[in-house]
């Protein structure tokens, strides 16, 4: 499948996407303010009370008087009641609200307002104050005078809820007392305080604080002081302003950082792509990136890739020329049977007619031999591939294969008598024997090498096979040695390419079809193995036959 063109790659987002995952849980986590807007509110409220404590003191003693009243009972007499001076306590609230940015009122304990800092009373009437917004530092803002800030802001968790303020636009509003539960609460004795929010958005904080006027345990009434809470959201949205300008620091280093490790993952990736998609779709010129310097997993990617397309082309050769190979091979008897068709046709003598006959079914035969070995030649690698390799002991497999060849009454388990055609030379029984392959097919290595060596050697010049441990390399070797012509120099690497055929004089044309040694190189290579030939020589220089080595990689 092609790789396709993407402007952002999928790798590339999914490493910016874990890189960010962790700044935006700190992020939030950081944002989730509520402990801190717990302990500014808090200590806010703390020192409101610590200030309404102060004025109900003021109050009891400076607007406090004293009347003389009747009780029902008759026996009890006149009765003295503390009482606040309303004139007193008008004046008081005036001066007091004159030293601070704190809203006073002053209830009595029926619930009456008595006072309050905001309302000022004179000859010329009622005049009441109406505090205004703080002013904004912001220059420029959008969407009804709220600033994106504002509005990123607020879409944030804000932490404590606070509940709705209960209101007191109108002057009628605020002489009710029982629409402030701090008061209420404070009626009953009790000091109380509270945060609220108030405003269209709800983004106002109003705290109050109710303290009762006490004058010997009795409640003369009660002092409710409120005061914007501006300075508890202006450090809460200070805050989290700083904490986002934090966020997007980190955020945009995490971008940099991303893009450049996606960089050096994606954009190599792409590359390894690109080139497999020209293997495959043939091109001549395309070539496997050799990223090996990276020392990476995406090094080791690109040289397995480099190294599966050498094989792939390597085989791909192979085939080629097996093909090529086998077009050769078959064109010769082909032409033997055509000459010779064409030629009985013609011969009026009968025995000419016999021996040309005779010539049509040796080249048949030869066609069907050649065949044969071509089609299990082909069908090697895909079987060497399918099959398991396990553990083989090369004590009993050459013993078996080498008894094969004696006769039925002679054969023994391993060894063999001068006068037999193979003999077999092996180590003491304590030496082990045992490679990783399949037996199936190191056996017919050793049996073409045999049959191979059995057709050079004369009849009265046993072939003799035998192991060796190579201790250094940790190999297994095993020799099978003949008494034939030997092989030229020139052609020891050459009698393991398919279809050669060195064959000793006298031995019937076409007999073999050249596959034997290759086929047994192919079974060693598969097994890791090695395989080579070399000639036998004297003391003199004489040479005295050929040998076969196969080397495969020993176990224990």
């Amino acid at each position: 499948m092609p790789a396709h063109q993407r402007w952002v790659s999928r790798l590339s987002l999914r490493i910016f996407a874990v890189n960010v995952m962790a700044l935006v849980v700190l992020a939030f986590g950081l944002l989730y303010v509520s402990r801190y807007q717990q302990e500014l509110v808090a200590g806010e409220l703390d020192s409101l009370e610590r200030q309404a404590t102060i004025y109900a003191g003021a109050l009891a003693e400076a607007a406090r008087y004293s009347s003389t009243i009747k009780t029902p009972n008759p026996e009890m007499g006149e009765m003295v009641k503390d009482s606040l001076s309303r004139e007193r306590t008008r004046n008081m609230v005036r001066r007091l609200g004159e030293t601070t940015i704190n809203r006073i009122r002053v209830y009595s304990d029926e619930g009456r307002l008595m006072g309050d800092s905001d309302v000022l009373g004179g000859a010329g009437g009622v005049i009441r104050v109406v505090r205004l917004p703080p002013m904004s530092i912001s220059h420029g803002t959008l969407f009804g005078g709220r600033t994106l800030a504002d509005i990123a802001i607020d879409l944030l968790p804000s932490g404590v809820r606070l509940k709705d303020y209960p209101g007191d636009d109108s002057r009628k509003a605020s002489r009710r007392s029982d629409r402030f539960p701090d008061v209420v609460e404070s009626l009953e004795g009790r000091v109380s305080s509270t945060a609220w929010v108030s405003g269209p958005h709800g983004r106002d904080i109003i705290l109050s604080a109710a303290v009762p006027i006490q004058h010997l345990k009795q409640v003369l009434g009660v002092v409710y002081v409120t005061r914007d809470g501006t300075s508890i959201a202006d450090a809460i949205r200070q805050m989290k302003l700083d904490i986002i300008k934090l966020f997007m620091v980190s955020l945009t280093i995490t971008f940099v950082l991303s893009m450049y490790l996606a960089a050096g993952i994606a954009k190599p990736l792409k590359r390894l792509a690109r080139a497999a998609d020209q293997v495959r779709r043939g091109l001549s010129q395309a070539e496997i990136p050799d990223l090996t310097s990276r020392r990476d997993e995406i090094g080791d990617l690109s040289a397995s890739l480099r190294e599966m397309t050498a094989a792939l082309a390597a085989r791909l050769d192979s085939i080629e020329r097996f093909a090529a190979d086998v077009a050769h091979e078959l064109k010769n008897p082909l032409t033997s049977l055509r000459s010779a068709f064409e030629t009985v046709q013609m011969v009026k003598d009968e025995k000419a007619k016999d021996k040309l006959t005779r010539i049509i079914l040796h080249d048949m035969q030869r066609m069907d031999r050649l065949i044969s070995d071509i089609s299990a030649a082909s069908r090697l690698d895909a079987e060497l591939s399918r099959e398991n390799m396990a553990l083989v002991d090369l004590r009993p497999l050459l013993g078996n294969l080498c008894s094969s060849y004696a006769s039925p009454l002679d054969r023994v388990s391993e060894g063999a008598e001068s006068n037999e055609r193979v003999i077999l030379t092996l180590p003491p029984e304590n030496e082990i024997l045992i490679v990783q392959g399949l037996e199936g097919r190191l056996a017919q290595v050793f049996r073409n090498l045999i049959d191979n060596a059995l057709s050079f050697s004369p009849p009265d010049a046993p072939v003799r096979v035998s192991t060796v441990r190579d201790t250094a390399k940790r190999q297994i070797k095993v020799l099978v040695e003949d008494r034939g012509p030997g092989i030229p120099d020139a052609k020891l690497g050459a009698i393991f390419e398919r279809f050669y055929s060195e064959r000793p004089q006298g031995e019937a044309f076409g007999k073999h079809s050249g596959l034997g040694l290759s086929i047994a190189k192919q079974i060693v290579d598969a097994h890791k193995g090695s395989i080579y030939a070399e000639n036998v020589s004297d003391e003199t220089g004489a040479r005295l036959g050929a040998r076969f080595t196969v080397a495969l990689n020993a176990l224990g």
